[in-house]
């Protein structure tokens, strides 16, 4: 335990020293574009995370995984150069660009040394600016990601979360697949590439965090050349808040496969709720810190039960939830169903004990200083607090939300966040042991 604390220590050095000597410097361009940045000059790079609120939100409707296209289409040539010679560009400098849709946010990451950076801008500017989604480019990167649909078109992991989303989202948008589907993906033209483009990218929808060898000063041009021409106001759909509509029971979903995936899902907490670091803590105790876990000793290493299990907090903006997954043997199900949800009403009942939450407030805030492992990773980091509106010190007094937490506030906070009556399971396979109960249905009122 000392050795422990010992190491935990050095880290809360490291990273206290980290936040202090640089610092989180809060940039806003003569055009209002706002960063955050973190100024070091110990490697010569740039790295710059920046997202665009929307995301497979912002598909319309029957276009499902349109944002995903997009985000393969925006480096196959832009402005001045092709398909070809913008990838060769890239190439040739060592450049790191490529973007990404979830469900809420469609973002880009942007990495170049300090030598290159003219050129690196250049290609970023022109990628979010011009990008050409010519004909070619178009229909390749069509069938790439029609493979991948094919692909997964069967995964029991895919019928299970895709079920799970339906069940509690009906006629949400949260219900609907990000990345589509062969139909959706068939009836996706070049023109609706261009305007999802002009409807998400936004200044007032953009969120950017930059780490590396780069001044207040310098980004302050960067941003402008840019992000600088793009419109004020995206053209994107409101989401609603939706509570889950569906609560309790379980479902099954027959496959053919030799081991039956469970997913169970509940409703949590926000991100800016009050007690979100007691229920962060919480999770990481029933089921989110791997080895040492609750339900991995209990299922998996004093039982065998699993081959995994794990649980997660899944911060939707407008309904967060739960998840836990697990996976084992058809013939062991039941078994582990019932004692899944003994270890869910038990620490919802009786919370961690002393020893449990001291460890994982020494876990959780030893590891922390992990995440500054590189530019890209801290440039993230800062993504994040933007994105999140969180205060510019937020890097040097997380630990400390951590370390505030008192036992009879992750007890209280563990009866108010876990609902085993609420905990819908939906296992794919030939399950046996157990008995399909249809959910509780709500209605949009409640």
């Amino acid at each position: 335990m000392k050795k422990t604390a010992a190491i935990v220590l050095f880290f809360l050095v490291s990273v206290t020293g980290y936040a202090r000597a640089y610092g989180v410097q809060k940039v806003v361009s003569e055009s209002g574009i706002e960063a955050l940045l973190i100024e070091d000059h110990t490697t010569p790079l740039v790295s710059v995370e920046f997202s665009f609120e929307g995301g497979a939100t912002a598909d319309p409707e029957g276009k499902e995984g349109l944002s995903v296209f997009l985000s393969s289409t925006l480096d196959e040539g832009a402005g001045q150069w092709n398909s070809r010679s913008f990838q060769k560009a890239l190439a040739d400098d060592s450049i790191t660009l490529y973007f990404s849709s979830g469900r809420e946010s469609f973002g880009g990451t942007f990495v170049s040394r300090l030598e290159t950076l003219p050129q690196a801008q250049a290609l970023l500017k022109a990628a979010i600016n011009e990008p050409r989604f010519e004909a070619e480019a178009v229909e390749r990167i069509r069938e790439q990601i029609r493979q991948g649909l094919q692909s997964r078109k069967e995964s029991p992991s895919r019928k299970i979360q895709t079920f799970a989303r339906e069940l509690y989202f009906p006629a949400h948008t949260y219900s609907r697949a990000v990345d589509g589907s062969e139909d959706t993906l068939d009836s996706m033209t070049a023109d609706d590439l261009r305007q999802l483009h002009r409807a998400l990218f936004a200044r007032s929808n953009l969120h950017i965090g930059v780490s590396g060898a780069i001044s207040a000063e310098e980004l302050s041009v960067f941003l402008d050349a840019v992000f600088g021409a793009l419109p004020l106001k995206p053209e994107i759909p409101f989401v609603e808040d939706i509570q889950p509509q569906a609560r309790g029971g379980l479902v099954v979903i027959d496959e053919q496969i030799p081991q039956s995936l469970i997913y169970g899902v509940q409703p949590g907490l926000s991100r800016h709720d009050p007690d979100f670091y007691a229920a962060y803590v919480i999770n990481h105790i029933l089921g989110g810190g791997g080895f040492q876990s609750r339900l991995y000793q209990s299922v998996r290493e004093e039982r065998g039960l699993v081959y995994s299990i794990n649980t997660s907090l899944y911060d939707l903006d407008h309904s967060p939830l739960i998840l836990v997954s697990a996976a084992t043997q058809n013939a062991r199900v039941g078994e582990t169903v019932a004692l899944l949800r003994e270890e869910w009403k038990r620490m919802q009942e009786e919370g961690p004990t002393a020893r449990e939450l001291e460890e994982a407030k020494l876990y959780l805030t030893g590891s922390y200083p992990l995440r500054f492992t590189s530019t890209g990773r801290i440039a993230g980091m800062l993504l994040s607090m933007h994105r999140l509106a969180l205060p510019l010190d937020f890097l040097e007094k997380r630990n400390s939300y951590i370390e505030a937490l008192s036992l009879a506030d992750v007890q209280r906070v563990a009866g108010r966040l876990l609902d085993t009556e609420a905990l819908t399971l939906v296992i794919a396979g030939q399950p046996e042991g157990v008995v399909a109960v249809e959910p509780e249905r709500l209605s949009a009122e409640n």
